[in-house]
């Protein structure tokens, strides 16, 4: 039998040429990722003054920032008649401002290559994205923005809406804390309070309350109102600046209604306190006056008078006699 060796020897020729071609291959894989990360690590170092001068940059934004707040807040205090809730948005719209431009200038120094025109319009385009992608926070910040230019509330201000009844803490720029009367704090988001009707209840800072008295029907109606404007009056918690009104009002099923109208603080704790200290007065001059106060009366009416049973009368007359 004739063998050819030729093909062994092609093969294990072509076997050795792989086995010599991975070595090479994981070398020139080592020494292209040595050279990328030493030509990063250079560009770092070349790039690092330009980093170091965007860092001083920024540190002096900030610095910048806290000077011109308070110069700006200096001067908007001696203007006695600007809302503080219009004051802080100026402040924070300058603050906004001065750290947009500063922000800009760090991006050219870090950047060399870039200008205002291509940071604008880059900066468009983010704008447009993070709009659609967060357009609930961008909606709640500018109602923050309107409730703070036009709305009449404070801090400090108790207010009412959808339920929500409390102290004014903190308007911010999307969300307000609101504390209510119970205790609890609230946070609600301003576009909440953009679109539902909100009752201010310390504006003005005078609220009306009222209360209804009842005399009998067997005392002087107009004596009456007098002993109960007079009790009113002396209470502290009742305003002396607005008119105190004692009406009366009805012919009531025990008495007749007398409405007594008095303003006082509007804060709800205060209100809780001055009704019950013109009721404690009303009281008490009434009782001085001899003046009833009735509880309520009921009287039946048959259509036919009554018999008495004369037998079981008398025999229970006579049962008590014997006992005694």
């Amino acid at each position: 039998m004739n063998f050819s060796i030729s093909p062994i020897l092609a093969q294990a020729e072509k076997s050795n040429t792989t086995a010599d071609e991975v070595p090479m291959n994981v070398e020139e894989v080592k020494d292209t990722l040595m050279e990328t990360l030493g030509s990063a690590w250079k560009g770092f170092l070349e790039h690092t003054p330009y980093l170091v001068a965007g860092l001083v940059c920024l540190l002096g934004t900030w610095i910048v920032v806290k000077i011109v707040l308070k110069i700006v807040e200096k001067v908007l205090k001696k203007k006695q008649s600007m809302r503080t809730s219009l004051r802080e948005l100026i402040l924070r719209f300058v603050s906004i401002g001065i750290w947009f431009v500063g922000m800009l200038l760090v991006a050219m120094i870090i950047f060399p290559g870039l200008t205002p025109a291509k940071a604008l319009g880059g900066l468009g385009l983010l704008s447009v994205a993070i709009g659609l992608a967060f357009k609930d926070i961008f909606e709640n910040f500018f109602a923050g923005v309107l409730l703070l230019w036009r709305f009449p509330f404070e801090k400090g201000d108790f207010i009412e809406c959808e339920g929500i009844t409390g102290e004014v803490e903190d308007v911010q720029i999307r969300m307000s804390l609101i504390r209510q009367t119970t205790g609890e704090l609230v946070v609600v988001p301003n576009i909440f309070l953009f679109k539902n009707p909100v009752e201010v209840l310390t504006n003005p800072p005078l609220r009306r309350m009222h209360i209804t008295a009842g005399v009998g029907y067997g005392e002087d109606v107009a004596e009456s109102v007098a002993v109960i404007e007079k009790a009113v009056r002396s209470c502290e918690s009742v305003s002396g600046d607005r008119e105190l009104q004692v009406f009366p009002m009805a012919f009531g099923a025990s008495s007749i209604d007398i409405d007594v109208a008095w303003w006082t603080d509007p804060k709800p704790g205060q209100m809780r306190k001055s009704r019950g200290e013109v009721i404690t007065a009303i009281k008490k001059a009434l009782d001085d006056a001899g003046i009833e106060i009735p509880f309520p009366y009921r009287t039946l009416t048959f259509s036919e008078p009554l018999k008495i049973d004369s037998s079981s009368s008398s025999a229970e007359g006579a049962a008590g006699s014997s006992e005694t």
